[in-house]
């Protein structure tokens, strides 16, 4: 990719991310041996939707996990205008998803898998913990 991914618009880090937090949810899933579609669906929601992202993300923050430099791509991705107005969420989780995908997407795009799948994996334990 020859476009420099730090002058990247969050938005479209946020796209890319979005994405890819999806099939590493679904691949979890898959592995834990849920295959019915109905209960994908139902499970993956737990992990996909603006209020999870935005719970981790917060967790993140709160508990001082990223470095100065993730720390700024999620301000960034928070401070993004979408210019879309979320329908079931609030506009402060809806930024905080925004900036945990924007967060995914930057790493994916920099082809820093090491970080991004630790990142994920966090994800989803933060996720799993919470929901037990």
């Amino acid at each position: 990719m020859n476009n420099d991914i730090r002058l990247m618009k969050s938005l479209a880090l946020a796209y890319m991310g979005d994405a890819v937090y999806e099939v590493f949810v679904r691949e979890y899933l898959l592995g834990k041996g849920t295959v019915k579609p109905n209960d994908l669906h139902k499970e993956a929601i737990t992990f996909v939707s603006a209020k999870a992202q935005a719970a981790v993300l917060l967790n993140w923050l709160e508990e001082k996990l990223l470095t100065e430099e993730e720390e700024a791509i999620v301000a960034r991705g928070r401070n993004a205008k979408s210019g879309s107005i979320p329908k079931n969420t609030s506009v402060q989780t809806y930024r905080y998803s925004t900036a945990f995908e924007a967060l995914l997407g930057y790493y994916y795009l920099s082809k820093e898998e090491t970080r991004l799948n630790e990142l994920m994996k966090q994800a989803i334990d933060y996720i799993e913990r919470r929901n037990n």
